[in-house]
C-alpha cells in the first residue's frame, strides 16, 4: 500500500513545534520546499510501488524529501536520518505535520531505495523540475513550446530551416569516479588469494576430508609484502611477484573445485561467495593472459574485486590519466542538466549526438539553435545532421584552416564568445564534485551506483530550480513596487485636480 501526503495539505504556518518563536521563512530549506513540484515526483515514485498489496509504504515526500538532504549535505545513510531527526526545517522539508524526536525510517532503507530508482525515474524527475523552471521563466527566456497537432515531415524540415530553432544544448561527458582503492595486478591478486583462503576454510569439513589442505598463506603473506613494502619496485621485482601470486592462486582454485565437486557442499557458499568466486576466476584468467602475453591491457579488465563492473577509462587530464568509475554523457540547457547515457565501459560520445539533439526536441518542442560540445562531438557525420536541421556549431572547421577575409572583427569576437559558453558544462562537472562528491561514489553495486550518480544532477537542479524561483520572484516584486508608485502618483494628481482631501490622505 503507498502512503503519500499531498502537497496541498501542508502548510508552513500549521507546522506544529515545541519551540517558542516563529520559524525563518526565509530558510533554504522552507523555499526549497515551496519551489519543488511534490505531487509529480511522487507520481513518477509510486509507479514502482504496489499499490494493492503490502504493507503501508513510508511516506513518498519523506523518501524523496531524505534522498535530497542526503546529497545536498554530503552524508551517510545513517547521517541524514540523524540529522533529519535533529533539525526542525528538514523535518517541514520531510512533509511532517509537527515536529518529532523518533527516526523518520531505518537507514538501511537507502539500499532499497536506490534499488528501486534507476535512470529513468531520475530523468523523470528532472523533466518535472524542468517543466517547473519554464513555467517560472519569464517568457523572453523560455524555451519550451505547447505543440499545435502533429505536422508532416516536410513541414517539420521547413521550420527547423526558417529559424525556428531556440536554445543553446551544451554537451560533454565525464566520468563518475567509484571509491576504490588504486588497482594494481599485485594487489588483486593477493586479495583473490586471502578471500580464497577464507573459502576454502568455510568448505574444508574435518571429519570427511582429512587432512586441511595445504595453502601456504604465511608464506604467500611474506613474499607479497616484501615487495609491497617497498618503495620503489623494480618492473623485474613486480613481475615475479605477480608470478608467484598467479601460483597461489592457482593452486587454492584446485582445491576449491576439489571440495566444490563432492555432493553438498556448494550450498555451503552464500550468494556473495559465489560471485566473489567467479570473479576470482575470471581475474586469473585475465592476469595469466597478461602476464604470459607481456601486457598490461585486456577486453573487460576487472580492477576491482567487490565491484567487478568497473572499468579503467582513460581520460588523458593533467591530474590523473585513468579513471574508474562509470563515463556519464551529459546535455545542459540554461543550467539544468540530463544524463543521456552513462555506461561503465568506455566509449565515443560522439555516437549520441542525434540522441541528444532528438531529446531536447522531445521535452523542449523545437531543435536547438545553437550546439556546443568538444571537438570529438563535431565529426563530419554529426556536422551534416546539425546543418540539416538548422542548427548553429560554434567551432572549428574541419580540414586545413584557411583565411576567412569576410569575417568581421566582430563576427569573430561572437563567435569565440558563444564558443565559451561551452564552459558552463565544465563548471556544472566541477559543482557536482566539489560540492556534491560526484567523484566519489560510495554505492557498491551497478543499480545503486547508477542510483547514486543520477541524484546528484537531480539535487544539482533542484539548485537550479532554486536559483530561478528567487530571480523570478524578485522580477515581480520589482514589477509590483513599480506599479505601486504609479498608482500612488496617480492619486495624488487626480487628489490635486478634483480637490478631495479624502483621495490625498489615501495617497
Amino acid at each position: 500500500m503507498i502512503k503519500y501526503t499531498p502537497q496541498n495539505q501542508l502548510s508552513f504556518e500549521l507546522f506544529k513545534h515545541p519551540f517558542e518563536g516563529d520559524l525563518d521563512k526565509t530558510n533554504r530549506w522552507v523555499k526549497m520546499a515551496n519551489v519543488i513540484p511534490w505531487d509529480e515526483l511522487a507520481s513518477v515514485y509510486s509507479k514502482k510501488l504496489d499499490r494493492g498489496s503490502g504493507r503501508q509504504s513510508i511516506d513518498i515526500r519523506i523518501v524523496i524529501a531524505a534522498l535530497i538532504i542526503k546529497h545536498k549535505l554530503r552524508l551517510d545513510d545513517r547521517g541524514t536520518v540523524q540529522m533529519i531527526q535533529e533539525n526542525i526545517y528538514l523535518q517541514y522539508f520531510c512533509g511532517l505535520k509537527k515536529f518529532t524526536t523518533k527516526p523518520v525510517f531505518d537507514p538501511s532503507l537507502f539500499v532499497e531505495i536506490r534499488k528501486r530508482l534507476g535512470g529513468k525515474e531520475f530523468d523523470e524527475f528532472n523533466r518535472q523540475v524542468i517543466e517547473k523552471s519554464e513555467q517560472l521563466a519569464p517568457g523572453q527566456s523560455r524555451i519550451k513550446r505547447k505543440r499545435t497537432g502533429k505536422a508532416s515531415e516536410s513541414e517539420n524540415s521547413n521550420k527547423t530551416k526558417n529559424d525556428d530553432n531556440k536554445g543553446t544544448l551544451i554537451v560533454d561527458a565525464t566520468v563518475a569516479d567509484q571509491e576504490i582503492k588504486y588497482p594494481t595486478d599485485l594487489n588483486l591478486l593477493s586479495q583473490g588469494r586471502e578471500k580464497l583462503e577464507s573459502i576454502i576454510d568455510d568448505l574444508y569439513i574435518p571429519d570427511s576430508d582429512g587432512a586441511r589442505p595445504r595453502t601456504y598463506r604465511r608464506v604467500a603473506r611474506k613474499n607479497y609484502l616484501n615487495i609491497a613494502k617497498k618503495r620503489r619496485k623494480s618492473i623485474k621485482e613486480i613481475r615475479r611477484g605477480v608470478k608467484v601470486q598467479l601460483q597461489y592462486v592457482r593452486r587454492n582454485l584446485k582445491i576449491v573445485d576439489h571440495l566444490i565437486s563432492k555432493p553438498g557442499r556448494l550450498s555451503i557458499l552464500n550468494k556473495r561467495d559465489k560471485e566473489l568466486l567467479w570473479t576470482i576466476k575470471k581475474i586469473y584468467q585475465q592476469q595469466k593472459q597478461m602476464y604470459d602475453n607481456k601486457e598490461h591491457s585486456c577486453p573487460d579488465r576487472i580492477i576491482s574485486l567487490f565491484q567487478p563492473h568497473v572499468r579503467p577509462i582513460v581520460r588523458g587530464k593533467d591530474k590523473v590519466n585513468t579513471e574508474f568509475g562509470a563515463k556519464i554523457n551529459v546535455s545542459e540547457v540554461n543550467g539544468f542538466c540530463r544524463i543521456d547515457r552513462l555506461n561503465w565501459d568506455a566509449y565515443n560520445e560522439s555516437t549520441d549526438v542525434k540522441m541528444q539533439v532528438e531529446r531536447f526536441r522531445d521535452l523542449y518542442g523545437c531543435y536547438p539553435k545553437v550546439f556546443l560540445g568538444d571537438s570529438i562531438y563535431l565529426t563530419r557525420e554529426n556536422r551534416k545532421y546539425l546543418k540539416d536541421k538548422g542548427i548553429e556549431i560554434c567551432g572549428k572547421p574541419l580540414g586545413r584552416p584557411v583565411k576567412q577575409n569576410n569575417q568581421t572583427a566582430q563576427d569573430k569576437y561572437r563567435r569565440r564568445k558563444k564558443a565559451a559558453e561551452r564552459n558552463q558544462i565544465e563548471g556544472k562537472f566541477g559543482q557536482a564534485k566539489r560540492g556534491y562528491s560526484l567523484n566519489n561514489i560510495k554505492a557498491r553495486l551497478i543499480e545503486t551506483s547508477e542510483s547514486w550518480i543520477n541524484c546528484i544532477l537531480f539535487v544539482l537542479n533542484l539548485t537550479k530550480l532554486l536559483e530561478v524561483a528567487e530571480k523570478h520572484s524578485g522580477i515581480f516584486i520589482f514589477i509590483f513596487e513599480k506599479l505601486k508608485l504609479s498608482l500612488i502618483r496617480c492619486i495624488r494628481t487626480l487628489s490635486l485636480l478634483t480637490n478631495t482631501p479624502m483621495m490625498a490622505q489615501a495617497a
